[in-house]
């Protein structure tokens, strides 16, 4: 253990593993009785709590740490992200929720059964199932980086497991017994916890900094512009408009890991008003980490900073955390950062069992075995749950040797899976929703073809240069052109 770590940080790590112990314990008790209930609490989640829970899981360790990183590097630019999130959740909430409730969905994939057949869910769910497990893993490897720096100030392999350990148990204690129910109230401790971290961190930062015109020094370097009105910026308006747009529709509407929380609502009204109230509660959270990035760069701009740790590039957050934290913050931000990892590692371990269990293990099972009781799926269920922590670990690994001995970076690929699985299944629910066309047999085509259209405009393939919108909108349009090729039967 690293000596920088004072006593009252430790005290403060411990405090909040005790939270951790105790709350978990507690939501424990939860009576599950079927797998439905574990996926989606029959239906009987609040609003708001369900609210703060897609926050929770929007947030990992690579947003805690990255946004200070882009408004330090750039501007305040990035917020428009999560305006393009508003435009594709109102979408969401008039095209998607209504027809999700409508079948009585434990996963979004449902849908494709009740409109193609049973074969076109489960190819969704397993394309989901490819990209999850591979972006995940990165997630956790990068939250798995922030914990082993802190606690043990190396990134040792012996260490890294160890971090690794530490963040799946934390997310297994709150999946494996209660569910989506505990899932959902403990991404509330983790929201509490994180955003409390956040706001001391840029009030110390702020104090620190004296007698400052942060205001006219910020403005009179340009970090404080909100939007990007140029063609070819990262979060232009053109790209918030196509790109960004469609990967946020997708993210909130059609990735299990999102939607299993707003599938566990009371009604489809609760559904849409928690999924809205989530951008509002986010909006704010991001502009304080925005604002973190903008006061480090008042505390750093006149130094050169090496941001570098024992050969792993860091980000100006990490790098301040590292080197300039006091004594009891640092012991806050470090849970901050574990509440961050936890809140996205929990939930999609969650979110692959439900897609495993729901839309492939018991149609296989009741289709063999017709009596399979309640009991058995339940149980199957927590299977599903052990079963992907361990492929995590898996993933996980990989990508920390991967990062060592390769010049193609895993994590960038496993961090952009996840676009290349959306664009298939944007084209496939388009399709289902908007069009009479399309088969059940074409499905798996589309799929892959989304997926390879996009793996194809990556520049470490045949070397084209495409930006990310762009990506998108083409990946996106291949994959619907697919399902166009034929017309359902009646």
């Amino acid at each position: 253990m690293s000596s920088s770590f004072s006593a009252i940080d430790w005290f403060v790590f411990g405090s909040y593993f005790l939270v951790l112990a105790i709350s978990s314990y507690l939501f424990s008790q939860v009576q599950v009785h079927s797998s439905r209930e574990y996926f989606t609490s029959a239906n009987t989640m609040p609003l708001l709590g369900v609210a703060i829970s897609i926050v929770a899981t929007s947030q990992s360790a690579a947003t805690f740490l990255g946004v200070p990183e882009f408004s330090y590097l750039h501007d305040f630019t990035f917020i428009g992200f999560y305006l393009s999130s508003l435009l594709a959740i109102l979408f969401i909430n008039k095209y998607f929720v209504p027809r999700f409730y409508a079948i009585n969905a434990v996963t979004v994939y449902e849908l494709l059964q009740n409109r193609y057949g049973e074969r076109a869910k489960k190819a969704a769910g397993l394309m989901f199932l490819l990209g999850r497990v591979m972006a995940s893993g990165a997630r956790l490897y990068i939250g798995a980086l922030a914990v082993s720096m802190i606690l043990f100030m190396d990134i040792t392999f012996s260490h890294m497991f160890l971090s690794f350990i530490i963040l799946l148990l934390g997310a297994l204690a709150y999946t494996y017994f209660g569910g989506i129910k505990s899932i959902i109230y403990s991404d509330i401790i983790q929201a509490v916890t994180y955003v409390g971290a956040g706001i001391f961190v840029f009030w110390y930062l702020y104090v620190s900094l004296g007698d400052v015109n942060i205001l006219q020094i910020l403005q009179e370097h340009h970090k404080l512009r909100l939007l990007d009105t140029s063609l070819d910026g990262k979060f232009s308006i053109f790209g918030l408009l196509t790109g960004w747009l469609l990967l946020n529709i997708a993210a909130f509407g059609l990735d299990q890991d999102m939607t299993q929380r707003v599938l566990s609502c009371k009604n489809k009204s609760d559904a849409a008003k928690s999924l809205l109230l989530s951008i509002v509660f986010t909006i704010p959270i991001v502009l304080l980490f925005l604002g973190i990035g903008a006061l480090l760069y008042l505390h750093y701009h006149a130094n050169s900073v090496s941001q570098n740790f024992h050969g792993e590039s860091i980000t100006i957050f990490m790098y301040y955390i590292l080197n300039e934290m006091p004594t009891g913050l640092k012991g806050l931000v470090t849970v901050g950062a574990i509440a961050a990892a936890l809140s996205s590692t929990n939930s999609v371990l969650g979110a692959m069992a439900s897609v495993a269990v729901e839309d492939i293990y018991k149609p296989y099972k009741r289709s063999h075995a017709p009596q399979t009781t309640e009991a058995h799926f339940l149980k199957a269920s927590r299977v599903a749950v052990l079963l992907f922590a361990f492929i995590l670990l898996i993933m996980a690994t990989l990508s920390y040797f991967w990062q060592r001995y390769s010049d193609l970076s895993l994590i960038s690929f496993a961090l952009g899976v996840m676009s290349f699985a959306y664009t298939g299944l944007l084209g496939v629910f388009f399709s289902a929703i908007f069009t009479s066309r399309g088969t059940e047999k074409l499905v798996p085509y589309s799929l892959i073809a989304g997926f390879f259209t996009v793996l194809a405009l990556q520049p470490y393939t045949f070397g084209i240069h495409v930006g990310f919108a762009w990506q998108m909108v083409i990946g996106t349009g291949v994959a619907f052109g697919v399902m166009q090729l034929r017309k359902t039967a009646i």
